[in-house]
């Protein structure tokens, strides 16, 4: 795996620029929703079988996280902690880098046997997350 820092060619895709505003988008989306009053997300798998999915308490999670209780954010899913962590740390970079025009990091997977490591590793992370939560399937 290497990490590069360079400056975007001309006609490249701005990867920081596309996902802050999806990143934002989503979170401005998210609070209108609730805002409104409108329904929380319903888990069909969790009312089909009484048990937490990969996913479950992640709207918790999330508003646990914003409202400022990380711990409690970490105790909902601890996945979804854990992502909302690295999104907030890449929307900072982000803001930086489009902010100062400074050059992009790129991550490159070059071997087949790190490509194999890092799609093992995110199954393995979802899988011990899944079991994090049947574990705490009371909860939910």
């Amino acid at each position: 795996m290497q990490l590069n820092r360079r400056l975007p060619s001309p006609g490249e895709i701005d990867h920081e620029l596309i996902w802050l505003a999806v990143s934002v988008g989503s979170l401005a989306l998210a609070a209108v929703w609730f805002a409104l009053g409108l329904p929380w997300p319903r888990c069909v798998f969790h009312e089909l079988t009484g048990l937490p999915c990969v996913t479950c308490g992640m709207t918790r999670s999330v508003i646990a996280f914003f409202h400022g209780h990380f711990v409690v954010a970490m105790k909902w899913n601890p996945l979804v902690f854990t992502a909302i962590c690295g999104v907030m740390a890449f929307d900072l970079y982000a803001f930086a880098t489009l902010a100062t025009r400074a050059p992009r990091l790129r991550i490159c997977f070059c071997t087949q046997r790190v490509r194999t490591f890092v799609g093992f590793s995110v199954i393995s992370a979802f899988a011990l997350n899944w079991i994090y939560l049947l574990l705490h399937w009371r909860d939910f």
